[in-house]
C-alpha cells in the first residue's frame, strides 16, 4: 500500500486542486439554495485525503534513496522541459507538514467564518495555496519551482484581497502582489541566466554540477544575486518586507497558512539551491548581511506595535533572518530545522490571537487584559507557541536554535551573539503581548470576552499537542543530537537568553512598577520602531516619488511632444489640404503658369548648389 501511494505521490496537489474545482460549483445561484457551508467541506474532505496520502506513503520512504518521477512537457529545439518530481522522506513529511495545517486551519475557518457568504472563493484559495506548496516541495526542478512561486503569488493577491470592498484590504493585496514581483522579476532573470552555465534546471544535476564547475566569478555573483532576490520576498525580507504586515487584512484563518508554510516557500527554493549560491562567497555573504538586518530590525520591531497581528508578522520576518542567516553559512539542516519548528510554533500563536480577535471589538493590545481566568485554552495555547518559537528546552525551536548557533560558533562567533539577542528579543516581545492581553485586569474592551467554541478550540489543542510533542517527533526521526555530543555552553547562553527577555518583559509588563502604557525612555527610537524605521515613508520618498516623477515626465513628452507633433501634422495636411481646394481654378493657362514658374525656381536651385 505504501509503495502503491508512493508511485501516485503527484496526486497529493492534485487533491486540493480538486477540491477547487469542485468549490466553483457553488456559484451565487447554488449557493443561495444549499448555502456556503457545502464549498468548505468537499475542501476538507480533500485536503484530509491528501494528508492521508502523505502519511501512508512516508515509510516507504525511510532510509531509502530519493525516488524520482519524471513528466515530460515540452521539447522543441535545445529547450527540453520536464517536470521532475523527488518523493524522498524530506519532501513528503513537507507535504504531511503542508496538508496537516491546512487542514487544521479549514477547521479553524468554519468557526471564524461562520458568518461569511466567501466560503467558495475562500476554501478554493486555500486548496490553491495547498496545491502549490505541495507541487513545490515535491517539484525538483528550479523552473517549475518558479511558475508555482508566481501561482502562490497570485493566490496571495486573491487571499488577502477577499474582502475587496475594504479599502485596506485592497491596498495590502495589492502591495503584497506588487512587492513579491519586484523579487519574481530578478528571480526569472537568474532562473534564465543559469541555463547556459548548467545546462539544466534540475535541482539534482545542479547539485552535482556546482561540486565540479569552474564558472567566472563575476557572472555567478551576478545570477545568485538574481536568484537570491525571489525568495527575498517570499520571506519578507529587508527591503521587501512590509507586505506580510500589509497582507494581514486578509481573513485570519489564510494567515495560519501564510505566516506558517506560505512565507517558507522562498526559503524551501533557498536551500535546495545552497549549493550553487555557494559558488560565490559574495552572495553567501549578501544572505547572512541580510538575514541579519532583518531578524535584528524584525525582532525590535515587534516589540514597539501595539496591533495584535503586527506583533506576529515582524516575529516571522526576524525568524525567517535566521534562516537566510543559516543558509548564508551553508547550514541547510539547521535552515530545514528552522522552518520546522517556525511553522509548529507560528501557526498556534496565529490561532491564539485569532481566537482574542474573533470576539473582540479592538485589536490593540493595550486595551485587552485579563483574559486569563475567560480564556483559558485561548492563553495556554499562546504559552506554549511561545515556548515553541524560542529556545527554551525541550521545545522544538530550542534545538534548531542550537543546531545554528552551534554551527555558527567555530565560522562566524560574532552571529551567535546576534541569534541570542533575536531570541532574547522575541521571547521579550511574545512574553509583552502574552501579559498585555491576559495578564492583568480586564479593561474596558475585554469585560465581555468569553471563550471560544469547539470549532476554532479543536484544531487549536491538536496543534497545541503536536507542538509539545514536537520533540519526541523529532526524537523519534533521529534529528535531536545526542546528549554526549550536545554543546552544553550554547544550550546554557541560549536558555539563559530566552529566561533574560522573557523576565524582563514579565517584570515590566506584570508588575506595577512601571506606568501603563509602556513608554520608551526616549521618543524618537520607540517612533523608529514603532513606524518601522520609517520604511514606507523611505518608499514615498524614494521609489514611489522616483516613479511618479518619471510617470508624469513620461505622459508630459507624450501629450505635448508625440501627440503635439501628430496633431500639428494632422492640422497642417488640414489647412495645406482647404488651401489646394481653393487654388484649383480649372484655367489651363493657370497650370500652365504654376509649372513654368516651378521649373524656373527648380533651375535657379540647382545653379546656386553647383
Amino acid at each position: 500500500m505504501s509503495q502503491l501511494l508512493l508511485q501516485s505521490i503527484w496526486l497529493v496537489p492534485c487533491y486540493a486542486l480538486a477540491g477547487a474545482a469542485l468549490s466553483v460549483l457553488w456559484f451565487p445561484s447554488v449557493t443561495r439554495l444549499t448555502g456556503p457551508r457545502p464549498a468548505g467541506y468537499v475542501n476538507l474532505v480533500m485536503t484530509f485525503l491528501a494528508f492521508l496520502h502523505g502519511l501512508i506513503a512516508l515509510p516507504a520512504t525511510w532510509n531509502q534513496p530519493a525516488h524520482q518521477l519524471f513528466f515530460p512537457w515540452l521539447n522543441v529545439a535545445n529547450l527540453e522541459l520536464t517536470l521532475s518530481l523527488e518523493a524522498s522522506s524530506l519532501t513528503i513529511g513537507a507535504t504531511i507538514l503542508i496538508t496537516g495545517l491546512n487542514l487544521l486551519a479549514q477547521i479553524y475557518a468554519v468557526g471564524y467564518m461562520e458568518m461569511d457568504w466567501g466560503w467558495a472563493r475562500f476554501f478554493s484559495l486555500l486548496a490553491l495555496f495547498e496545491a502549490g506548496m505541495c507541487a513545490l516541495v515535491l517539484c525538483n526542478s528550479l523552473f517549475f519551482s518558479y511558475i508555482i512561486l508566481e501561482i502562490l503569488t497570485l493566490g496571495t493577491y486573491l487571499l488577502v484581497g477577499l474582502w475587496f470592498n475594504q479599502s485596506l484590504v485592497v491596498t495590502g493585496a495589492r502591495d503584497a502582489f506588487l512587492t513579491k514581483r519586484v523579487g519574481d522579476l530578478f528571480l526569472l532573470m537568474g532562473v534564465i541566466a543559469l541555463l547556459p552555465l548548467s545546462g539544466t534546471w534540475n535541482f539534482t544535476e545542479l547539485a552535482e554540477w556546482a561540486q565540479s564547475s569552474s564558472v567566472n566569478p563575476t557572472v555567478i555573483t551576478l545570477v545568485g544575486l538574481a536568484l537570491i532576490a525571489g525568495p527575498m520576498g517570499k520571506c519578507a525580507q529587508f527591503p521587501l518586507h512590509l507586505w506580510l504586515d500589509e497582507a494581514m487584512e486578509g481573513p485570519l484563518p489564510s494567515t495560519i497558512l501564510r505566516n506558517s508554510v506560505v512565507v517558507a516557500t522562498g526559503a524551501w527554493v533557498l536551500i535546495k539551491l545552497e549549493p550553487v549560491l555557494a559558488l560565490s562567497p559574495i552572495v553567501l555573504t549578501v544572505l547572512v548581511w541580510i538575514g541579519s538586518v532583518t531578524a535584528v530590525g524584525g525582532a525590535l520591531i515587534a516589540i514597539a506595535q501595539i496591533d495584535i497581528k503586527r506583533t506576529l508578522s515582524y516575529s516571522v520576518s526576524a525568524y525567517m533572518g535566521l534562516v537566510f542567516i543559516a543558509v548564508g553559512t551553508q547550514q541547510s539542516d539547521a535552515a530545514l530545522l528552522l522552518v520546522l519548528t517556525h511553522a509548529v510554533a507560528v501557526a498556534l500563536l496565529v490561532m491564539s490571537v485569532g481566537s482574542v480577535i474573533w470576539n473582540s471589538i479592538t485589536q490593540d493590545v493595550t486595551q485587552l487584559g485579563g483574559l486569563w481566568s475567560r480564556r483559558p485554552i485561548s492563553g495556554l495555547a499562546f504559552l506554549v507557541g511561545t515556548a515553541g518559537l524560542i529556545a527554551l528546552p525541550p521545545f522544538g525551536s530550542f534545538w534548531a536554535l542550537l543546531k545554528l548557533a552551534d554551527g555558527l560558533w567555530t565560522t562566524q562567533p560574532w552571529l551567535v551573539g546576534l541569534v541570542l539577542f533575536v531570541n532574547s528579543v522575541t521571547a521579550f516581545g511574545l512574553v509583552r503581548v502574552f501579559s498585555l492581553i491576559f495578564g492583568g485586569k480586564a479593561k474596558q474592551m475585554a469585560q465581555r470576552s468569553p471563550e471560544i467554541h469547539w470549532s476554532m478550540a479543536l484544531p487549536m489543542t491538536v496543534l497545541l499537542g503536536f507542538t509539545l510533542h514536537l520533540p519526541l517527533v523529532l526524537q523519534s526521526l533521529s534529528l535531536l543530537p545526542a546528549w554526549a555530543v550536545l554543546n552544553k555552553d550554547m544550550a546554557l547562553l541560549l536558555i539563559w537568553s530566552s529566561l533574560f527577555g522573557g523576565s524582563v518583559s514579565a517584570f515590566i509588563y506584570f508588575s506595577n512598577a512601571i506606568a501603563k502604557p509602556v513608554q520608551f525612555p526616549w521618543k524618537p527610537l520607540q517612533d523608529l520602531l514603532s513606524y518601522d524605521f520609517y520604511t514606507a515613508q523611505i518608499y514615498r520618498l524614494s521609489i514611489v516619488l522616483g516613479v511618479d516623477l518619471v510617470s508624469r515626465i513620461t505622459f508630459w513628452f507624450d501629450r505635448y511632444i508625440v501627440d503635439g507633433f501628430i496633431n500639428f501634422l494632422g492640422i497642417a495636411t488640414l489647412f495645406s489640404g482647404q488651401g489646394l481646394k481653393y487654388s484649383t481654378s480649372g484655367q489651363t493657362q493657370a497650370y500652365a503658369l504654376t509649372i513654368v514658374v516651378g521649373v524656373v525656381l527648380v533651375g535657379f536651385l540647382v545653379m546656386w548648389t553647383s
